[in-house]
């Protein structure tokens, strides 16, 4: 089994890994290629620079009629993926944008194999109900754009099942328009756990009562540890192939890219319900790593552990020392898509929007977990840009949450011999036109890749500080016009985009203050509010603007405005506010404020937010952003 899963940086990473990465799925399936499946586990694809470059006319040459996102299901189809589950940045585009990638238009053939997962109902939006297929079919014979609960992927004369599921937060975490999920309601709990593996348990059911007895489940998760918690909870799955975490795990004899490290053993091996060894399998993505499992099967369709070579299995580094020892060479016919795509891609790394001496940090690990200077500097741009848009009502206070930064912008660098030691640097110049430090449009467009709507909401300070809750115990966030101290010792509130106001059972706040006029990068020059002080709120009196992104505030837009979403994204807690005034800055009504000092992408996003604030306050070396990647000015955690 080969397989791979998170092309989902939203950078450009994916597009120079291929090649190589494509040179291994044809150098180990020659090897046996009666004996060979190749799958993902979600996220095939990510709004970002390279989705959008398969829009533009010249893709027509080598993927047909163009459109978002199909170049990357071009190449895949070139490299003969079978199967995949579905992840979370596949529905990014909503049903509609989904169903319009995977299915056949003129000449673009459409996904060649099927998406699967047993826990969407897709019959419940009208673009994915006529794609869906009866379960348990032989893949190869569905066609094009096909969606089901499962498949049969028969090997070498023997059946393999194949079952797909995801994880059932896909509503906070994307765009599901119609789509349900199984269960409903969810917690990562013993009692969710439970319940997810019951919905899965009854397609893996379904398949054995037809008498297969090898069986994949292709999950997307997002942490591995919802993957690990399944595997002794199900029986008869022999396979769990992990997505959505971007988890590493490796052999001990594995060639890794440098500065990088296995977060476990390859494979991990758990007890099933049945008792009966399960693997769970994953790689880290953007075709950085191929993962490759070779397994024996006694007569009954149990994995032999003892026959598991570890030169055989493990992360394969999708790098040119491996694929020069192993002699293997590139899928041309993968190369030919990619190589349009990087040549539109250079054209957008040319000029610059601004400058910046030090290296920007969104490394995931990074933003996810901390204040960063990258996190900073775009919630100081949104609050800026905000306050320009609306002068009547402009906003206070700016925040974002960590996964809406996809990539870091500059180089992080392990010199040659020194595995332990990363260096981060700026961008480098380029061929293209881009100076040294220069930020390029496809350096926003890459770290920015959903390039979210920013709305306004007006908030109390028991909202803001429930608000605040949410973003310091897990998702971190960014922000801007506020100074947070937080105290992981104390309680954390619980789960619930529902805002809890003055009622939150969250304790992590300490001190809270906000800026009232004359935020600066970090300096407030119009005087702090307390809003909270020794973990109490304050009676202030005030209400608050704040600037967010929409995907994580629109669930606050008044009911019918075409902003409106039923759920919060990331289970930010932006409903139920008392008095939201919610506007959204892609209303027309802000076109006429726009700066206009950069046109790529539209009135009111991130990407014009933090492009018009670099012209406006970094654009040259005189006045290069400076503020080092590990500053810790804003969200300062104390305690142990």
């Amino acid at each position: 089994m080969l397989h791979f899963a998170d092309v989902d940086g939203g950078g450009t990473a994916a597009m120079f890994n291929v090649d190589e990465f494509s040179a291994l799925v044809d150098h180990f399936r020659s090897e046996a290629p009666d004996r060979t499946l190749l799958l993902s586990s979600g996220d095939n694809y990510i709004p970002g620079p390279i989705f959008e470059a398969s829009d533009d006319d010249r893709m027509a040459a080598v993927i047909g009629e163009p459109g978002q996102g199909r170049g990357e299901i071009a190449i895949q189809n070139r490299m003969g993926v079978q199967v995949t589950s579905v992840g979370n940045h596949d529905l990014d585009t909503g049903p509609s944008g989904f169903a319009g990638i995977i299915q056949p238009d003129g000449d673009y053939p459409g996904a060649l194999w099927p998406f699967i997962s047993v826990n969407i109902d897709f019959t419940a939006a009208s673009d994915t109900a006529p794609l869906l297929q009866a379960p348990r079919q032989e893949a190869s014979s569905l066609p094009p754009g096909s969606l089901a609960r499962s498949v049969v992927i028969t090997v070498d004369g023997e059946p393999i099942g194949v079952v797909g599921a995801v994880t059932p937060t896909l509503p906070s975490i994307t765009s599901v328009g119609d789509l349900t999920l199984a269960p409903s309601p969810f917690q990562e709990d013993a009692a969710g756990f439970d319940a997810l593996a019951e919905v899965i348990q009854e397609e893996v059911d379904a398949l054995t009562a037809e008498g297969i007895n090898k069986i994949i489940l292709a999950a997307h998760m997002q942490r591995i540890n919802v993957e690990s918690e399944l595997a002794p909870r199900l029986s008869d799955v022999d396979i769990i192939v992990a997505g959505g975490s971007n988890t590493l795990l490796a052999d001990s004899n594995d060639l890794l890219r440098d500065g990088d490290s296995a977060a476990g053993d390859y494979p991990e091996v758990f007890e099933s319900a049945a008792g009966e060894p399960v693997l769970l399998v994953n790689t880290a993505g953007d075709y950085n790593y191929l993962g490759r499992l070779v397994v024996e099967f006694d007569p009954d369709g149990v994995i032999l552990t003892d026959a598991l070579d570890p030169a055989e299995n493990g992360a394969w580094a999708a790098i040119p020392a491996v694929v020069e020892q192993l002699k293997a060479e590139p899928i041309p016919e993968v190369v030919e898509v990619a190589e349009v795509i990087r040549e539109i891609l250079g054209e957008l790394d040319g000029d610059a929007f601004g400058t910046t001496s030090v290296f920007l940090e969104g490394r995931r690990s990074e933003v996810r977990s901390r204040e960063t200077n990258l996190g900073n500097l775009t919630a100081d741009a949104n609050l800026w840009y905000a306050r320009l848009l609306d002068t009547d009502n402009p906003p206070l206070v700016s925040v974002k949450n960590g996964g809406g930064i996809r990539a870091p912008i500059g180089i992080v660098s392990v010199p040659p011999g020194e595995e332990d030691e990363v260096v981060l640097l700026p961008p480098a110049a380029n061929d293209f036109g881009k100076p040294e430090g220069g930020i390029s449009q496809l350096d926003i467009q890459t770290s920015l890749a959903f390039n979210n709507g920013l709305a306004l909401v007006d908030m109390t300070a028991g909202e803001l500080r429930d608000l605040l809750e949410e973003l310091v115990k897990g998702n971190f966030g960014h922000t801007a016009g506020l100074r947070v101290e937080f105290d992981r010792d104390f309680d954390e509130r619980t789960d619930g985009d529902t805002n809890q106001g003055l009622g939150t059972d969250g304790e992590q706040v300490r001190e809270m203050e906000v800026c009232l006029a004359d935020w600066n990068a970090g300096a407030c020059g119009g005087g702090w509010e307390t809003v909270v002080t020794g973990g109490v709120t304050q009676a202030t009196g005030n209400s608050y603007r704040v600037v967010a992104l929409d995907f994580l505030s629109a669930c606050a837009a008044p009911e019918g405005s075409e902003f409106a979403t039923e759920n919060c994204g990331s289970g930010w807690p932006f409903n139920g506010l008392v008095d939201a005034d919610f506007a959204s800055l892609l209303e027309a009504r802000f076109d006429e404020n726009d700066p206009g000092l950069a046109d790529f992408s539209p009135t009111g996003g991130e990407q014009d937010a933090l492009a018009e604030y670099l012209q406006a306050f970094h654009p040259d070396d005189a006045t290069a952003y400076d503020v080092p990647p590990d500053v810790n000015e804003r969200l300062i955690p104390v305690g142990d």
